[in-house]
């Protein structure tokens, strides 16, 4: 057997928490080696916030944006490596962003100009990367870590795994953290997508085929949880931030409650029009709050052709119901295939919260998605990259 190549750290992963930990790891002065299956890093990076990288939020240091059987695990790294942080790093690039509404951080520009950041700060702190090596083989040898890569053995003292969840398969996510964290006996919590799509049984979607492409801005609750975004109808249920989020809490078999014109009391105000104008169109007068389509596929739902004059509150009632609480059963989500992150994943009670550190195996890590912390939509989950991979970078 060839004799293996020496290195104090090893990252798995070159995505967002990989690389900040290699970085950090790097700048203390450790030999760093990053491997990647894929051919580029930070593909997750590159493809997020529409290409222009939404990088953190300016509220991520809040335990109730997380997602976790332990959601004030993530604190102690989330204080120690803040938003603020991750700003003066990416002012030091010269990239341009700015704030967008709910605390959210965008590039200007392109979000390759983060992967840049990142790989040349890699650079800078002499950390090897080295893309296109898929690590074949990972065991425990005396007190550290030996893995063959593609030709090669190498050996290391400190091995963190960065490799994600299971979400987007096409980007070349795996559920590879998992399969080592059984290797090693490290506990799991149950996965499933999140910042998804809903979807619909074939009978309500053929009920709803005009309203593909319509956009409102909604209030979804699931159970006691709501979020009030936009929402968006699609040729298999519906999408939208205001989905994407309440997909984190919502469970199959249970509904969600859509109110389509938030802070607006529908049956009231159709009230005030046939008032005003009873000779008006009842999809009319709803257009005043709903978008045209939408509105039109509700009147002809509720059979209410006529005008205002002809119908009485009772039906009204029931129209303004269908507005503001409609109730509705998705079968299902899209699953990981269009999932931006994975819920669940490492237990949080196997780590060391300010090393990400296993606790029954000393110098094994885990940061970012792969552990079972989730963040909202809107930077919560690169911060959380950030944020891991920085403490395990102090440490590793």
């Amino acid at each position: 057997m060839a004799k293996a190549e020496q290195f104090e750290v090893v990252v798995i992963g070159a995505g967002a928490a990989g690389m900040m930990c290699a970085i950090e790891a790097g700048k203390r002065g450790r030999r760093v080696l990053v491997l990647d299956h894929a051919s580029a890093p930070g593909e997750k990076i590159r493809i997020s916030g529409g290409g222009r990288c939404n990088f953190t939020n300016l509220e991520a240091d809040r335990p109730d944006r997380f997602l976790s059987a332990n959601p004030r695990f993530a604190l102690s790294a989330l204080r120690r490596y803040t938003p603020q942080d991750f700003i003066a790093l990416v002012d030091k690039h010269g990239i341009a962003w700015r704030e967008k509404t709910l605390g959210q951080l965008f590039c200007d520009g392109s979000a390759r100009e983060i992967v840049t950041m990142l790989t040349t700060e890699m650079r800078q702190a002499r950390v090897e990367l080295h893309l296109s090596h898929p690590v074949s083989r990972l065991e425990r040898v005396g007190e550290g870590f030996q893995l063959d890569v593609s030709s090669r053995t190498v050996a290391c003292a400190s091995l963190v795994i960065a490799t994600g969840g299971k979400s987007i398969p096409k980007m070349g996510a795996t559920g590879y953290a998992y399969d080592i964290a059984r290797q090693f006996g490290v506990k799991l919590t149950e996965t499933r997508p999140a910042l998804v799509p809903l979807t619909f049984e074939v009978g309500l979607l053929d009920r709803l085929s005009s309203l593909s492409g319509v956009a409102v801005e909604a209030r979804v609750a699931s159970g006691r949880t709501a979020f009030e975004e936009a929402m968006l109808f699609t040729h298999r249920g519906l999408s939208g931030p205001a989905i994407l989020q309440i997909s984190s809490y919502w469970r199959e078999g249970g509904e969600i409650v859509v109110d389509m014109a938030p802070r607006v009391d529908v049956f009231t105000g159709l009230k005030a029009a046939r008032a005003a104008n009873g000779r008006q169109g009842v999809a009319t007068a709803l257009a005043e709050h709903l978008p045209r389509r939408l509105a039109d596929l509700l009147v002809e739902q509720h059979q209410l052709a006529g005008t205002l004059a002809d119908i009485s509150d009772k039906r009204l009632a029931g129209l303004a119901e269908a507005v503001n609480r409609w109730r509705v059963k998705p079968v299902g989500s899209e699953g990981y295939r269009t999932a931006e992150v994975t819920l669940g994943g490492i237990d949080t009670g196997e780590l060391d919260q300010r090393t990400m550190q296993a606790k029954g195996v000393p110098g094994l890590y885990f940061v970012g998605e792969a552990v079972d912390v989730t963040g909202w939509l809107g930077g919560y989950n690169f911060q959380w990259a950030w944020a891991s991979g920085w403490s395990a970078g102090q440490a590793a």
